[in-house]
């Protein structure tokens, strides 16, 4: 090996490469419709909750000002609201934040067809764990 060659890189377990995998893919979908719903936003394609004129006159608000002054929903109430050029955005970033739930399934399967159910559980547990926390049945006080 010269000098300049990087070090050999350690074999991936076919858990971690499915779960690269997944995660690389559901990233390219949320990036995709971020994409596309900001493109929609700024092209005005259809109507937004919140038009872009009035963005820069709200900017200085509190997010709590903001959230009364436009009345844009909170917690899930955005997915309401799809049918708003401003809200399709925000789909790509729950994509985005869900990304990590099909690849963790995938890894729990992997794990279980292996005969590793402990693997498989703790697998499972955080997906648990990411839907509880996503539900907004538990979280921090506002």
């Amino acid at each position: 090996m010269n000098a300049s060659s990087p070090p050999p890189k350690p074999p991936l377990d076919p858990e971690q490469a499915a779960y690269a995998r997944w995660l690389a893919r559901g990233n390219q979908v949320a990036l995709v419709v971020m994409l596309a719903g900001f493109a929609a936003y700024l092209a005005g394609l259809w109507s937004p909750l919140v038009h872009r004129r009035e963005l820069a006159g709200l900017w200085h608000l509190s997010a709590r000002d903001y959230l009364q002054h436009t009345g844009v929903p909170t917690g899930w109430g955005w997915f309401g609201q799809l049918s708003h050029s401003d809200m399709t955005t925000l789909l790509g970033i729950a994509l985005l934040a869900a990304c990590s739930l099909p690849a963790l399934l995938i890894v729990a399967l992997s794990y279980w067809r292996r005969g590793e159910r402990g693997a498989a559980a703790l697998a499972l547990l955080q997906v648990a764990v990411l839907l509880l926390a996503a539900s907004g049945i538990i979280g921090a006080g506002h």
